[in-house]
């Protein structure tokens, strides 16, 4: 969710309200805005949780079309290793593409 692919993650106007106060101060177009409070509209709040016929642990709201489901052994070792995780995200935080 960023204005511009110069910008970094860290500037990036997070809520509603900043996005409106970054249009006021003329940091961002009407254009730009318009895309991110869409994309925080359809985000906000949207993470669900549900079991699937095979008893896997489905997250709903993470993309737009299909749930990301894995075991609970599977999500149980993911968590574990989340540290790791957010480490790796910030050291490659230049080549990754955020979806908008």
């Amino acid at each position: 969710m960023i204005a511009s692919k110069t910008a970094s993650s860290a500037s990036a106007p997070r809520s509603n309200i900043e996005i409106l106060q970054a249009v006021s101060r003329g940091e961002l177009s009407a254009d730009d805005a318009s895309k991110l409070l869409k994309t925080a509209s359809r985000t906000a709040g949207a993470v669900s949780f549900k079991v699937s016929e095979k008893g896997a642990v489905s997250v709903y709201g993470l993309n737009a079309r299909f749930p990301t489901t894995l075991y609970g052994d599977q999500w149980a070792r993911l968590l574990d290793q989340a540290d790791a995780l957010r480490k790796f995200i910030a050291d490659n935080q230049g080549k990754l593409s955020i979806k908008e």
